[in-house]
């Protein structure tokens, strides 16, 4: 099969730098056309889709093809190699696992983006969490993105185009990717990881599409155990009283889980900011204790935005169990996504009705909007558990 965008069909789809990019061959097609020698390139795009779904490897992936020295994406040459290493000098990629991206992180990368690239054919910036960044920080970046250089391309990466400012994505081209198939992850999990077949589908199964989650349960120990104790819990759940200690476990374990990332993260930067200032003995002078003082700031918003990711997690999983219940309360044929938990989600369906599970969807998807508008965690868990606790006696 020839792929539109490349040359005399060398590499097929999933060939090349774009092998980890699975589920997503509408994408795939658009972004080697782009960036065929007769294909129109845009020099500002908008990546979206779900999380999990594969924003930045995808724009990873385009970048590589952009830089490669065979115009193909061929994966094998020093630059495909060093884009997807995240170590090629022209491609600049930005993360952030703060609450926001700030301005000055913005203004840095424009000055970056003014500069021709060194070795490669474009200068290319990756910005993955797009959505983290304000109101006044896109002002910082909209005259880079109206007016970029002519070989700097800019790639901003965001679950949807709603969360960026009108101006911004008026401006892009738009990709958006799809939610993976089950079997697509677990394939993606054999082959790019070496996971077990049996472990790859469970895991694929409970993460939904989200390859980060999947590749995490299927690695980290007792991940998955901890996933199917909590689906029982929430299905257990007789009243409010025990509705508050489940809260308060949840966001307890979510803070300890967030607090160990923080620092071990915080401990590194500090450590590099030491080094990079000759300091060997521990002793930062006044001169650059604020420097100090701004890392350990930002430890601190790192932990907040973590406790938030985790708490979402749970909320994710905690949907994906309502809804194999409102599956069998419709009668449903599709398999559950809750295997392991089967019976007790037969015995919730039950002794309910659709409508109130139902209503218990929509209780779910408000608690996240209420934690990513800052509502304290805990009220927000609470509310939720204790309705769920109510209406499933």
């Amino acid at each position: 099969m020839t792929v539109p965008g490349t040359r005399s069909g060398q590499l097929t789809q999933a060939g090349g730098v774009w092998a980890d990019v699975v589920g997503q061959e509408a994408a795939v097609a658009q972004f080697r056309r782009a960036a065929a020698p007769e294909g129109s390139l845009a020099q500002a795009w908008l990546v979206t889709g779900p999380p999990g779904s594969g924003r930045s490897t995808a724009a990873r992936a385009f970048a590589a093809t952009l830089q490669c020295e065979q115009g193909l994406g061929c994966g094998q040459c020093r630059a495909c190699r060093t884009t997807l290493s995240g170590t090629h000098p022209d491609v600049t990629v930005v993360a952030t696992d703060k609450l926001s991206i700030a301005k000055e992180e913005v203004r840095a990368l424009v000055m970056t983006a003014q500069r021709a690239p060194a070795t490669g054919n474009r200068r290319v910036v990756i910005v993955e969490d797009a959505d983290r960044m304000s109101a006044g920080t896109f002002n910082v970046l909209l005259k880079s993105i109206e007016e970029p250089p002519p070989s700097t391309v800019w790639m901003l990466c965001a679950p949807s185009a709603e969360d960026l400012a009108p101006t911004i994505r008026s401006r892009c081209r738009l990709v958006t990717l799809a939610v993976p198939s089950s079997a697509v992850v677990a394939d993606l999990l054999r082959r790019r990881d070496g996971i077990d077949e049996q472990l790859a589908v469970r895991a694929a199964r409970a993460a939904q599409g989200h390859i980060g989650l999947a590749l995490r349960y299927a690695t980290q120990d007792g991940a998955l155990a901890a996933r199917e104790e909590s689906a029982r819990t929430l299905l257990s759940l007789r009243g409010a009283g025990e509705a508050v200690l489940a809260a308060q476990g949840l966001v307890d374990r979510a803070t300890a889980e967030a607090k160990e990332h923080a620092d071990v993260v915080a401990a590194e930067e500090k450590e590099r900011f030491l080094r990079s200032a000759g300091i060997d003995d521990g002793k930062v002078p006044p001169s650059l204790r604020s420097q100090v003082r701004q890392l350990e700031e930002d430890a601190k918003r790192r932990q907040t935005r973590l406790v938030r990711d985790v708490l979402d997690r749970y909320l994710l999983d905690a949907h994906s169990v309502l809804r194999d219940v409102l599956s069998r309360q419709l009668g449903a044929e599709a398999e559950l996504v809750n295997i392991e938990v089967a019976r007790e989600i037969e015995q919730t369906a039950g002794r309910g009705s659709g409508r109130i599970t139902l209503g218990l969807l929509e209780a779910v998807q408000e608690a996240r909007d209420r934690i990513s508008g800052n509502v304290p965690p805990l009220l927000a868990i609470e509310a939720l558990l204790a309705r769920i606790a109510v209406s499933l006696r």
